[in-house]
């Protein structure tokens, strides 16, 4: 029979029992101080008061709210607020109501190949930004992977308790770790860095796809023995639909010696947005897709200073979409106050008729009609030139990012403002 919910832990009022393991317990709590719903982690008694396994968990939950708190990603679970001590162990966190990766890694349940792709790669992009604060999550596996909704492709990666800092030792904590996902080296019991969670993430991508593990045994020695030393099969061999392009993304990310494997979490996600590019243009998806859009802001020089947080703001705000050559996007006369960018293809700037300008990829246009006290007049018209993918970011809905979102919006305009009125100056000159 399953206990009830405690009324309260710490200032949080609970509402009900959501999940858990063998090991804690998760509760959907309220937080009157945020105003918000939350999930609370938090340990089973019987764990607590044995000596061995209680001081294990009660380390891991330290490290997990020492390490995620401190990590600030839209794609990584934020820990609010956390208490361990001798007899109770609770940690405070984002409630992510969609589930985990478990519901589609299954046969009967598997995901279309373009969500797999578009949910890996955000999960690369979440973990290159704790490996650049030294962070190796260390147990990436599909229960620790969350999904906001159940169908969709946002995620939370979760349960960083097994991290490693790379300024700290680089050993592992025994009896950490979930084995079917272990590298080579972590089964070895070698020092370890970021490319054991690239391995990890590889596994996760094999399931993703096929429905099953790269190796399933009846014990664990055989288990391990397989990841050390046996040749995993390629996802087509079990689902032949799978392109060549994933099974050779899966193959690299589990390579078995390190220095063949991705040695940097950006060509990993490189290749997966590759490859949802190149079924998107056969039409197999919708164009661009979040990996396409990320890649091609990432490209731009406008968005140089945004970190990837601050990225993956500006394409929940911005609508992605494409116009046919000789399409007029927006009228010299007219209102409007949207801030254009070019993502593909070319656009011819007019004005009275007269070419001024040829946009290209990484140009940006509207953005004085947005920001000017002329309530919005556009000074100049803009025309497809070929078929062409724009990223269209209204003013207003600017006005909802991050304060440093908006900052960093700010001195990119200063410096095309800025560009431009030399450029100008340049032609006046030679006149």
């Amino acid at each position: 029979m399953t206990a009830p919910a405690p009324g309260r832990i710490g200032r949080y009022e609970v509402r009900r029992r959501i999940g858990g393991g063998a090991t804690s317990t998760v509760f959907l709590a309220w937080d009157p101080f945020r105003q918000s719903e939350v999930a609370i982690k938090r340990l089973r008694p019987e764990i607590l008061d044995d000596p061995r396994r209680g001081r294990l968990l009660r380390q891991l939950f330290l490290n997990e709210a020492a390490f995620a708190g401190k990590l600030n990603h839209p794609h990584i679970v934020r820990i609010h607020d956390a208490m361990v001590a001798d007899h109770d162990a609770w940690l405070v966190m984002d409630h992510v109501p969609g589930g985990t990766l478990d519901a589609i890694g299954r046969p009967a349940s598997l995901a279309p190949l373009e969500r797999v792709i578009e949910i890996v790669f955000k999960a690369t992009r979440a973990l290159d930004y704790a490996f650049h604060q030294g962070v190796t999550h260390r147990d990436i596996k599909p229960a620790n992977i969350l999904l906001m909704a159940p169908d969709s492709s946002d995620i939370r990666i979760s349960d960083f308790g097994a991290a490693l800092h790379s300024a700290r030792e680089t050993t592992q904590i025994a009896g950490v770790g979930s084995p079917a996902y272990m590298s080579p080296q972590q089964v070895r019991e070698m020092p370890l860095d970021h490319r054991t969670d690239i391995y990890s993430l590889g596994v996760v991508m094999f399931q993703l796809l096929t429905g099953r593990l790269p190796f399933e045994q009846e014990n664990s020695y055989s288990l391990l023995y397989s990841i050390a030393h046996d040749a995993p099969p390629l996802p087509s061999e079990l689902r032949p639909e799978i392109p060549e392009a994933l099974d050779a993304i899966v193959r690299r990310a589990t390579e078995k010696d390190v220095d063949r494997r991705y040695q940097r979490w950006a060509e990993f996600s490189h290749d997966l947005a590759l490859a949802f590019r190149n079924r998107s243009a056969a039409g197999a998806g919708e164009p661009l897709g979040d990996p396409g859009r990320f890649e091609a802001l990432r490209a731009m020089r406008f968005f140089h200073r945004f970190a990837d947080a601050e990225l993956w703001e500006v394409i929940g705000l911005s609508r992605f979409s494409r116009s046919h050559a000789g399409t007029v996007i927006i009228k010299e006369g007219e209102r409007g106050d949207t801030i254009c960018f070019v993502i593909e293809g070319e656009a011819r700037v007019k004005k009275h008729g007269h070419l001024l300008d040829i946009l290209n990829p990484g140009d940006c246009f509207g953005e004085i009609a947005a920001f000017s006290t002329a309530r919005g007049v556009r000074s100049a018209s803009v025309e497809a030139a070929t078929d062409t993918a724009l990223l269209t970011l209204d003013a207003r809905a600017l006005g909802r990012a991050s304060d440093t979102c908006r900052m960093h919006f700010y001195q990119a305009f200063l410096e095309v403002l800025a560009t431009r009125l030399s450029q100008a100056s340049a032609r006046i000159a030679n006149l």
